[in-house]
């Protein structure tokens, strides 16, 4: 099989990493509207670097790696290609926003496609990817998923639900940045070395997602087990609340929501 990527910035190149990792490199093909970008990436990763028209004539798979507002350019150019073609390849979009019928209908055809929603975190095999599907065999869908395990955590959603589940795992690396940032900031000004107060927060926010996932306990339940009564770590809660951390955050997924939505018009 071989794996297409046309986009090579913050996700596509995140997916291609793992991808490299799942596939071997020797099967990836980079393509950039700079080629210099793909270039560096390939040879970074150990993979070829080509053009967009090659990945679209020989690959099995091609990853749509481009913002929503330039995929009509993009699969007009790619149409050509794509029509005389012998069917078996799948089309792989990762745009905010389109549906597959969106995709199908700027390519010319009603091509096998996944649909799918990584993160950033995918780059060092901490990722999240929700994906769905439309006419694409067990075995493509098969040696899709295997190429694409090394970034992390993969999940089958209907498509009704993705720009939901986008919202939250896509954006969510953001805000989570945001976070630590502000935790280091807080350390530093309780006097901890700049260096020291962004690995503490880092890693303890690291340990708590981990402890989420493995213990299945909600995550209040966890918060309350940090809380002793009258102690520091409530105080905080008590001062968070009072800002409206939680609203906060809920009204930035559900922003981020409406956003992805008007994207796909």
């Amino acid at each position: 099989m071989r794996y297409g990527f046309i986009g090579c910035g913050n996700m596509g190149g995140a997916v291609a990493r793992a991808v490299c990792q799942g596939a071997g490199p020797q099967c990836v093909l980079l393509a950039n509207r700079t080629p210099a970008k793909a270039q560096a990436l390939a040879a970074t990763l150990g993979c070829t670097a080509g053009t967009n028209a090659e990945v679209a004539a020989s690959c099995d798979f091609i990853f749509l790696g481009v913002k929503p507002q330039m995929m009509p350019e993009l699969l007009a150019e790619l149409a050509p290609q794509l029509a005389a073609r012998a069917p078996g390849f799948v089309l792989v979009s990762m745009a905010a926003g389109l549906p597959m019928a969106r995709i199908r209908a700027l390519a010319g055809g009603d091509y096998p496609i996944i649909r799918i929603m990584p993160n950033t975190p995918a780059a060092v095999g901490a990722g999240m990817i929700q994906y769905c599907t439309a006419d694409v065999t067990p075995a493509m869908l098969a040696a899709f998923v295997a190429a694409a395990a090394p970034a992390g955590r993969l999940d089958a959603l209907p498509e009704g639900l993705i720009d939901a589940a986008s919202s939250v795992s896509g954006c969510g690396p953001a805000w989570a940045y945001q976070f630590i940032e502000a935790l280091a900031d807080g350390g530093v000004a309780c006097g901890l070395p700049r260096a020291k107060a962004q690995e503490y927060a880092a890693q303890m926010l690291l340990g708590s997602a981990r402890l989420v996932l493995e213990s299945g306990q909600h995550p209040g339940a966890l918060k309350d087990a940090v809380c002793s009564p009258g102690g520091s770590t409530i105080e905080g809660v008590r001062v968070l609340e009072q800002h409206a951390f939680r609203g906060a955050v809920t009204d930035a997924v559900v922003a981020a929501y409406h956003k992805t939505k008007e994207l796909g018009k």
